[in-house]
């Protein structure tokens, strides 16, 4: 593998190339040797290897980086844990039901964003989907009757539909309704950009406005498209076909690089609940001060080796780390750095009594049982375990 790095620029470069080599060899695989290739998608091809030199490179970069890099190795590491692989699976279902296909977190920040981001993001993946898929091959219809189409996947013949059915008439808008879907999140996301103050404080014109105005551009010029040859007879369909294949090439182009490059890397996302998660005498970490769980075993170990690759150090005297301590411990850690006051009398978790006699409220708290989702019995066995720890005020 290293002689095999040598023979390229760096590590981006050998992985963009074999992307293209793999999307070259499934490309010739389901064309039947590039026979079945259409021709009028040349251009879409074209750029469409291009976006993967790019996605290659930019997501070689991503996983350069010290945190990606340490969380992908944990989250590949638990996933093929023989101990960890039940809970790894319902953890990652889950995530992907809730996070990917429902997106609830963002309609945890409100109804009129989460409709907003779902019909962007599902618009966008219904219409890549069917982009690529005709691009490169991957399915195709073949003409069996002159009622009857035949789904080709991957060169392998699947499923039949009636030209004129339902389904059929689903699967030849399948871009339409992706377009529309993409238009509808699109023109919501700039109404509240351009409507909302707050939001209008921290956006910014190029990163926020630039790539909905790129995939407005492109829905809209596709969607002209359908109206031409349908309702106009053709006009100006040829001239509108450039000017959305234009469309398409730079928003391909900008996809690596912009703020949409989160389209392919969010799911990813799915896999970081499975290793980050808190199981009460399994896995839940204790805290160095108080005693009580906090984070994740796991969690703890990749944020100090994280730190600690970047040369950020944050041990202290004793020889422990800040991230050995919970919140409210690590707030008092620091005050008490700043107040020359490391050994206070008394009890370490109530009302500090400073030199100048003003009192500080604690800083600790202990997290609730009902947190961990424990039955009673369970509470009261770890409280039975716990009596003999300082109370947190």
């Amino acid at each position: 593998m290293i002689k095999l790095e040598k023979s390229f620029y760096s590590k981006a470069s050998m992985y963009s190339f074999f992307a293209v080599l793999l999307l070259f060899f499934s490309m010739w695989v389901s064309t039947s040797n590039f026979l079945h290739i259409d021709m009028a998608l040349l251009g879409y091809m074209i750029s469409s290897f291009i976006f993967a030199i790019g996605l290659g490179i930019r997501m070689s970069f991503w996983l350069y980086r010290k945190a990606t890099s340490r969380v992908a190795s944990r989250s590949t590491e638990n996933l093929f844990d023989i101990e960890r692989l039940k809970r790894s699976a319902k953890s990652i279902f889950r995530t992907l039901i809730d996070n990917i296909i429902l997106q609830k977190f963002i309609f945890r920040r409100g109804i009129y964003r989460g409709i907003q981001h779902i019909m962007i993001s599902w618009g966008c993946l219904i219409s890549f989907g069917v982009t690529f898929g005709l691009t490169f091959g991957w399915f195709r219809f073949d003409l069996i009757d002159p009622e009857t189409y035949q789904v080709v996947v991957f060169n392998i013949p699947t499923m039949t539909m009636a030209a004129h059915g339902l389904f059929a008439e689903l699967v030849y808008n399948a871009l339409n309704i992706g377009a529309i879907m993409v238009m509808i999140g699109v023109c919501m996301a700039l109404y509240r950009r351009l409507t909302n103050y707050d939001v209008k404080v921290t956006q910014r014109f190029e990163f926020d406005i630039l790539p909905l105005l790129i995939l407005l551009a492109v829905t809209a010029t596709g969607l002209f498209l359908t109206i031409s040859y349908t309702f106009l007879d053709g006009w100006m369909h040829h001239y509108m076909s450039l000017t959305h294949q234009v469309t398409v090439v730079i928003m391909l182009m900008y996809f690596p690089f912009g703020k949409l490059f989160h389209v392919p890397i969010r799911p990813l996302a799915a896999a970081v609940p499975m290793s980050y998660q808190e199981i009460v005498k399994v896995d839940t970490k204790a805290c160095k001060g108080c005693g009580q769980p906090y984070s994740n075993d796991d969690q703890i170990a990749d944020v100090q080796a994280i730190l600690k690759a970047q040369d950020i150090d944050f041990k202290l005297a004793d020889g422990t780390y800040l991230s050995d301590y919970c919140t409210g411990c690590r707030r008092r850690i620091r005050v008490m750095k700043q107040m020359n006051m490391e050994a206070p009398m008394g009890d370490p978790y109530g009302p500090v009594n400073t030199n100048n006699g003003i009192h500080i409220s604690g800083f600790g708290k202990k997290r609730s049982e009902e947190f961990y989702g424990m039955d009673k019995k369970a509470r009261e066995d770890s409280k039975e375990e716990n009596e003999h720890e300082p109370v947190s005020r």
